[in-house]
């Protein structure tokens, strides 16, 4: 996108009226054109690689599947369409299954209007976003127990430590400010961190981080657990 563009959203809802709500919201701002809406999986698949929006607005659930599996189909066409799942389940295992299909942003249906068009804007940007009270959740998992996985044993306890950081929606400066890092020293250790885990965006690797931590259904944890 370039200066003056409008941001061009898809919205996909199987409720009529949240689709009419978002689509008034949206339209009264200067910023945002929606060019397209639909209310099944099945359409939108089909349509929104056809309208190339700049940003796809995926409702989690619907009656004939999910926003992820769209996102997944619609990314494969054109990996240049950001996703932005909108849902009203608190679920770490959607969570994990979005970022990982190369969403950009993780939102709840009780975010506020102001909130959600910030999250547009973000990853229309080319930014990655996950839901603050979603990430509380996601922190609280990797501090239960220590990097067991195969995955997580090829980083040093210095980029466990920055994976953590990352996790918290920080930015290499306050990262670096943080750890006592220079902010291009710690642009190093993301991009490795990211090579080792063979990823490419840094919200997957921290939430890969997550999965892989999970603990078993006793609460402990150790090596292959959740896995």
């Amino acid at each position: 996108m370039t200066a003056g563009e409008s941001i061009r959203v898809y919205l996909l809802d199987d409720h009529e009226v949240v689709r009419r709500g978002l689509r008034t919201m949206l339209s009264s701002l200067p910023d945002v054109e929606v060019v397209g809406e639909s209310g099944s999986a099945e359409e939108a698949t089909a349509r929104i690689p056809a309208l190339r929006p700049d940003v796809a607005v995926l409702d989690g659930r619907l009656p004939d599947g999910t926003g992820i599996e769209v996102c997944r189909a619609i990314r494969s066409v054109d990996p240049s369409i950001a996703v932005l799942i909108l849902t009203s389940y608190d679920d770490d295992e959607a969570l994990f299954g979005a970022i990982m299909a190369g969403a950009a942003g993780y939102v709840l249906k009780q975010a506020r209007g102001d909130d959600l068009v910030r999250a547009i804007r973000a990853v229309a940007a080319g930014h990655s976003l996950v839901d603050p009270r979603m990430t509380a959740s996601l922190l609280e998992r990797i501090r239960r127990g220590p990097a067991a996985s195969l995955e997580l044993a090829a980083l040093s306890e210095r980029e466990i430590e920055l994976l953590g950081l990352i996790a918290q929606g920080l930015t290499n400066r306050q990262i670096g400010e943080r750890m006592f890092l220079a902010e291009k020293t710690v642009k190093n250790y993301v991009s490795s961190i990211l090579g080792k885990l063979g990823l490419e965006r840094r919200t997957q690797a921290a939430v890969l981080a997550t999965k892989l931590l999970r603990p078993d259904l006793d609460g402990a944890t150790g090596p292959g657990s959740g896995t």
